[in-house]
């Protein structure tokens, strides 16, 4: 694990000397030579250090040896850190001692270069070799196995016997509401076993509304609640942030007293959480069912004591070999048979547990495929699986440990989110480059490296994909408890990242991250670790809504009050996310953290303005101040910020005044979801933005869009466009020159065109177009339908106002999702015999005047969902009792229409 600590610090000081060698006037004039030779030689103690990782566990001489590096890293990195950030904020008078403090620097530096050749001349003593390349890193074992990390993939393999009864439970209509469970312990797929079940069709269909909630170890009442109130689409979240609990119960209650339901509780761990959430479920209606999933018999039973749990079994030895066999050969029907006995050994080991399989599987497939590396991890498995929960940790272990270093770093952040949480993807990959884990490759961006890693854990199984947008985009993932809890332990162990909670503050180690999960009535017992950290992590809501506002306006001060020590004592720190933390105002001591690479304000209640000094912060690359609502100016130094990567000004509700901002010197930027329109633009900061990705531009007039589409033209990495015009009066242009825009995916437009571009003026790689209030001509819907590559296509309110809607035989060749939304004039929509032959998924929401669907979407094969949202009851009700029996292949429906209104 000192290979993860080493491999931090190589990579931040090969950062720190391309940024100085960059610089103006660098801070490390006259000891940088001292400098490049400390990372060479720590990039040389790394080619020991995975040999020594994998031996300590089992030589306490190696232990003691592996924890002076680590130990001597962190000190380079603390003290050259430091100097950076003295020689930043030095006065003048404090510019006269700049000789004295590089020659202390020099002596510091020399005495650690000795400690790293007494422990490298030490290294044979404890029994510590070179690594040889276990990974076989050549070009055929990197094509060997590339899976889609795009797709939902399932940890189990089917066992149809646990999915048949349960699925006949389920849709029986007993005359009182029904609790039917999965009992198994941890990794034998019962959360899979219930999503497949979640997910069919014949469940969708069976019941009027449905809704599924994580509860884990961490149960809070009113945040199940309000999740189960969001799946059944009752209410928005900021009308359930002020009800209290006894009302939520109250509240879903009634709402699912006149449907027949079905809510998951997903990893139930006490009976008190059944005893808390039963109020809300109504007894009364007919085929209603709870679904439970627990490792606890006695909860299972608790909750229903009338019905049986379904104990999930482990897989047999034909189950486990087929699911091994899928994750160490994917696509082969057959295992070669040289490898055959030894998969067969191999599934014997895991007893059945299927995640367990999945990982080993995982882990094989990036093997060399010769018997002699599956001997060698054979020996490494142990047996007695099931009987002791520490042998599957070390089953887990073995695919974290043939990770490479900055993996191995990527994967124990994780380890740091809130346990069950779906984390986002894109918050992810910024926090990863902000922590510097990632060595650059090529010409790659350090988020394309992300990215790229984030897809090979996924594809080592050491991750569950989440959401996938409907372009195939993860949008977030999650891990699995067991290995979570690897993680932490290992982050722990080695000092990567800690936790804070309620029962833990009081045990926080030396450890470099710290996030915390819990409010605390203070937090100055952080101070003691401000010298260790490098990030910190909020992931807790400080106060609801529902608090009373005369005890809000006091305690917002004494919030700020207890968190004001943040800014003048972690003066090293890189991140520091306040992601829902209720402040009011920054101090401007915030501007004296110029290590800072990521600064999370997002939901955190900021008024006024931001202070000047956020202009200090030149080292910035991601700025977070999405959901601010409140927040009314910022400060025109963003211009300083030059390495800002992210800057997320985005809100539905409110957005600060961000016209006025200069830009102009921001090239590094990637993202811009969104800014209101402003001299910025023709003042030549759009143009010099050649890195940007994704752009978003509110309250455009007529003349100035024509030269923003002018200028993306020069704007060759962007892949994102959104542009919003200021008034109905506004038009796009006739020729807007878009199929310039080779790289651009996704396209969205709100205001009047008054001439739709042929299909060949688009983008020639549009995959995705939104158009809202662009009050179309008939004749441009043919003109769409014959875009080469279009995958999903959003026709929002205003975008089409005429009474007839027709699809053209072979039109929207590559269509998979259609949304049609607000839609008020549209009454009859027709589509040919071989219109979106691909179609999966479609949206109807608020079309109140469309009297049915389109007898051609009912033979289109590849249709999985029907989602209908705000329609007329006989519409939906024509659709369930005739329509839907006339589907070439029934799909799912999914609707917010109260059907039990029909007389």
């Amino acid at each position: 694990m000192a290979e993860v600590a080493v491999s931090t610090v190589v990579t931040k000081l090969t950062e720190l000397l391309l940024e100085q060698a960059s610089a103006s006037v660098s801070q490390l004039t006259g000891v940088k030579h001292q400098v490049e030779s400390l990372k060479q030689q720590l990039s040389f103690m790394q080619s020991f250090l995975r040999d020594a990782d994998s031996k300590q566990q089992f030589n306490e001489g190696v232990r003691i040896w592996v924890s002076y590096i680590r130990d001597v890293a962190f000190q380079a990195e603390e003290i050259i850190e430091t100097h950076i950030y003295h020689s930043t904020v030095q006065t003048n008078f404090n510019k006269l001692f700049t000789p004295f403090h590089l020659y202390k620097l020099s002596t510091r530096i020399d005495k650690i270069l000795n400690k790293i050749k007494h422990i490298s001349a030490s290294r044979e003593m404890y029994g510590v070799v070179m690594s040889t390349n276990r990974d076989g890193d050549s070009e055929s074992l990197r094509h060997w196995r590339q899976p889609s990390p795009f797709s939902e993939e399932e940890f189990v393999v089917e066992v149809k016997e646990d999915f048949d009864s349960i699925l006949t439970q389920l849709v029986t209509l007993e005359p009182i509401r029904h609790v039917v469970s999965i009992v198994g312990m941890g990794g034998l797929g019962k959360t899979t076993l219930a999503k497949k079940l979640y997910n069919d069709s014949r469940i969708a269909n069976h019941f009027e509304c449905k809704a599924w909630v994580y509860v884990s170890e961490e149960y809070r009442r009113k945040d199940v609640l309000q999740g189960i109130l969001r799946g059944v689409d009752a209410l928005g979240r900021d009308e359930m942030d002020k009800l209290p609990e006894e009302e939520l119960v109250n509240k879903l209650h009634n709402v699912l007293a006149e449907k027949r339901y079905l809510v998951v509780l997903d990893d139930v761990w006490a009976m008190e959480v059944w005893d808390g959430l039963k109020y809300a479920f109504p007894r009364r209606k007919l085929g209603s069912k709870i679904l439970l999933t627990t490792r606890i018999w006695e909860v299972a039973l608790h909750a229903d004591g009338h019905s049986h749990p379904h104990q999930i079994r482990p897989l047999n030895q034909d189950e486990s070999f087929a699911l091994l066999r899928s994750k160490a050969f994917p696509g082969a029907n057959v295992i070669p048979s040289e490898f055959e006995n030894l998969a067969k050994e191999i599934v014997v080991k895991c007893e059945g547990l299927p995640l367990a399989v999945v990982v080993v599987g995982g882990l094989l497939s990036r093997k060399l495929k010769s018997s002699g590396e599956w001997t060698r991890e054979l020996q490494n498995i142990r047996g007695d699986l099931l009987e002791d929960q520490e042998k599957i940790t070390r089953i887990l272990a073995l695919s974290y440990n043939d990770l490479p270093s900055a993996l191995k770093s990527c994967f124990l952040y994780l380890g740091l989110f809130p346990k069950g949480m779906n984390i986002q993807t894109k918050k992810l990959i910024r926090l990863w480059v902000a922590e510097g884990f990632l060595p650059q490759e090529g010409g790659e961006t350090a988020e394309d490296v992300a990215q790229r890693y984030l897809n090979e854990l996924i594809g080592r199984c050491m991750i569950q994909v989440g959401m996938v947008s409907s372009l195939g985009r993860v949008k977030t993932i999650r891990i699995h408890d067991l290995l979570r809890e690897l993680s932490v332990y290992k982050a722990k162990e080695e000092y990567f990242g800690d936790m804070a909670s309620s029962s833990s503050t009081s045990q926080l180690t030396k450890s470099r991250r710290h996030s915390i999960h819990s409010c605390h009535e203070r937090y100055d017992f952080f101070k003691h670790i401000a010298g260790y950290s490098r990030s910190l992590l909020f992931f807790n809501r400080e106060y609801n809504a529902d608090i009373d506002k005369k005890i809000w306006i006091h305690l917002r001060f004494l919030q700020e009050k207890k968190l004001n020590f943040i800014y003048t004592e972690f003066k090293l720190l890189r991140v520091l996310e306040l992601d829902g933390v209720r402040l009011v105002s920054l101090p401007s001591t915030i501007g004296d953290l110029i290590q800072l690479r990521y600064l999370g304000l997002r939901k955190t209640n900021l008024e006024g303005k931001l202070p000047l000094s956020i202009g200090n912060l030149l080292n910035l690359q991601t700025l977070d101040l999405r959901f601010c609502c409140f927040l009314k100016k910022i400060p025109n130094v963003i211009w300083k910020l030059v390495n800002l990567r992210h800057l997320l000004l985005y809100t539905p509700f409110h957005s600060p005044d961000s016209g006025h901002l200069r830009l102009d010197t921001l090239t590094n930027l990637q993202s811009l979801p969104y800014i209101e329109a402003g001299n910025w633009i023709t003042d030549g900061g759009l143009a010099n933005m050649r890195s940007l990705r994704k752009l978003g531009i509110n309250g455009l007039s007529g003349q100035m869009v024509t030269s923003v589409l002018s200028t993306i033209q020069g704007l060759s990495n962007l892949h994102s466009l959104s542009i919003s015009l200021q008034s109905e009066e506004d038009e796009f242009p006739i020729f807007m020159q878009l199929s310039q825009c080779i790289n651009l995916q996704k396209l969205s437009l709100n205001g009047k065109i008054k001439k739709l571009p042929d299909p060949h003026e688009f983008p020639p790689n549009l995959l995705k177009l939104t158009l809202h209030n662009s009050h179309l001509q008939k004749e441009s819907i043919a003109k769409l339908e014959r875009l080469p590559k279009l995958k999903m296509l959003v026709l929002g309110k205003g975008a089409y106002n005429w009474p007839e809607l027709s699809f053209n035989a072979e039109g929207f060749s590559q269509l998979h999702v259609l949304r049609l939304i607000h839609l008020k004039e549209l009454e009859e929509w027709k589509v040919e015999e071989k219109a979106v032959p691909m179609l999966e998924c479609m949206v109807i929401d608020r079309c109140e005047k469309l009297r049915r669907i389109p007898e051609g979407l009912k033979d289109i094969a590849s249709l999985k969902k029907l989602k209908i949202t705000g329609m007329p009851v006989d519409f939906e009700y024509r659709l369930r009792t005739k329509d839907l029996l006339e589907f070439k292949i029934t799909p799912v429906i999914e609707s917010t229409t109260d059907i039990l209104a029909i007389d």
